[in-house]
Formats: C-alpha cells, sequence, structure tokens
C-alpha cells in the first residue's frame, strides 16, 4: 500500500467519514476557503481509485465514491512507517523520546502502565 500526498489524505479522511459521496459532497465537507474547483478533487479521487483506496459505483456518467481501504488499516501503514523511518522500529524508543520531551502527561503515563499491565 502507497502513502498518500496530503491532498489525497485529507480526500480520504472526508471519504472515510462520510463513508459514500459524490464529489461535491466531498468538496462541502473541505474546511478551507475558497472550496478547491471540483475539477481539481474529481482528478485527486480518481488518482485515489488508481491507487487502489477508493472504489465507486457508477450512475451513468456519475460516480459515487467510497474508500476501498479502511482508515485502521492506514493507520496501522502510517505507524508502522513512522516508527521504521524515526524510532528504528523499536516502541520502546518512541515511549522514551515521549517521556523525555515531556509530551505525555503524568496521569497519562499512569493510565498506560494501566494498560501495559492488562495486556501482560
Amino acid at each position: 500500500m502507497e502513502t498518500l500526498t496530503k491532498v489525497e489524505e485529507k480526500v480520504m479522511q472526508i471519504l472515510w467519514n462520510i463513508k459514500s459521496g459524490f464529489v461535491k459532497d466531498v468538496i462541502d465537507k473541505m474546511e478551507e476557503e475558497p472550496k478547491p474547483p471540483y475539477n481539481t478533487i474529481s482528478s485527486v479521487i480518481r488518482i485515489l481509485v488508481k491507487k487502489g483506496f477508493v472504489d465507486f459505483k457508477a450512475y451513468g456518467k456519475t460516480y459515487e465514491y467510497f474508500p476501498k481501504i479502511s482508515k485502521l488499516a492506514y493507520k496501522k501503514l502510517m505507524f508502522t512507517q513512522f516508527l521504521k523511518n524515526y524510532f528504528d522500529g523499536s516502541y520502546e524508543n518512541v515511549v522514551s523520546y515521549m517521556v523525555s520531551e515531556e509530551e505525555i502527561p503524568n496521569e497519562e503515563v499512569s493510565e498506560i502502565k494501566q494498560i501495559i499491565e492488562k495486556m501482560k
């Protein structure tokens, strides 16, 4: 599975949220103003279809698009790549970094410990 560009990921986030929709539905859910042109988003969605992330149902010349890849599957891929590329594939390195940079509040450290204990 490929990674997505920022624009492709933005479109996928919308499709994951709305489950299925037409190009106009995706544009309507975009937060930026002015909204991107219809043809731009249509092109992005066609690229996502080619990459295998999106599928569609045809109604004549109109297409309803829906995610073919789940958000969870993509999240796993991205996290695995992030872990490999920035932390040598080590969960210990991630946690160590976050604790040393004070990115994890103390109350969450306790919760994480409890989760780990439950998993044992």
